[in-house]
């Protein structure tokens, strides 16, 4: 079960909060603030200009990400420390010239990760440095690209969501002037409808697309980080190295208190 992002859980749960508060603290006629053609105007209008600008396919997995963004990285400090751990480990090996044993090893590792994965088997392929480092270089800066996609989409939408939420109100605009002279007295109320589209769109777009971008956003950089990392760290081990160098190169991408040992480990070389 995956886990949950409990800064963002709050800050959602603060920014709708903040918004029902204005809403309880000011009224007891909480049910106008509910629409369901004002809701559907703004969410169908925005999914539907988001359908003609892109790929229908990039929009599904913008979407997905959405419905993630709850779920916090993946990568973090700790991660990068067994990363580097991995690769230093794989420098030892490398180091001694038995790129068998290194090649069983690879074997055995359960690697998830698709880049990680692809650059070992580069490494396998005996390349040297410099068109192993063109390949890593473009295969994670396409990867980053392809999935920025999704972030550009989100925030695309949050412009569309504000612009249909006018668009709604236009409409209730009309609506209400074409009818003031059958009951003046209803002035009010239908101006109150007609702004609640405005009011979905700018709360969608706000609380919503916007964050949901800034947040994958977020996610692709810190894959980006740690794919460079690693990119380094293998480009060191086909250079075969010590494992002292692979650790003192990579320690710069550490957190400081993350760093690796690296007083002791040249005492117990």
């Amino acid at each position: 079960m995956k886990q949950v992002s409990g800064v963002t859980i709050f800050g959602i749960i603060l920014g709708f909060g903040l918004f029902l508060f204005a809403v309880i603290a000011n009224t007891d006629n909480y049910f106008m603030f509910i629409s369901f053609s004002s809701f559907l105007m703004v969410i169908g209008g925005t999914l539907a200009a988001a359908m003609i600008s892109f790929s229908g396919t990039y929009v599904v997995k913008a979407f997905k990400e959405l419905g993630e963004l709850i779920i916090p990285q993946n990568i973090n400090p700790i991660t990068l420390y067994h990363d580097v751990a991995l690769l230093i480990q794989w420098a030892r090996i490398m180091q001694k010239g038995d790129i068998r044993e290194f090649e069983k090893i690879i074997d055995k590792t359960q690697i998830e990760d698709s880049f990680m994965k692809y650059a070992s088997n580069l490494l396998l392929s005996d390349y040297d440095s410099t068109s192993l480092r063109d390949m890593l270089t473009d295969a994670i800066e396409t990867r980053y690209e392809r999935n920025m996609v999704q972030s550009h989409i989100l925030k695309t939408m949050a412009g569309y969501a504000p612009a249909f939420g006018m668009i709604g109100t236009l409409v209730g605009l009309i609506i209400m002037l074409d009818n003031l002279g059958a009951n003046p007295d209803a002035i009010g109320k239908g101006m109150a409808l007609a702004l609640l589209t405005t009011l979905y769109g700018v709360l969608f777009s706000q609380l919503v697309l916007k964050p949901g971008a800034e947040k994958t956003k977020e996610k692709q950089q810190i894959l980006r980080y740690r794919d460079f990392m690693v990119m380094e760290g293998l480009i060191m081990l086909n250079e075969r190295k010590s494992a002292i160098m692979v650790q003192d190169r990579l320690n710069s991408f550490l957190d400081p208190k993350y760093h690796f040992d690296i007083i002791s480990e040249r005492e117990n070389r």
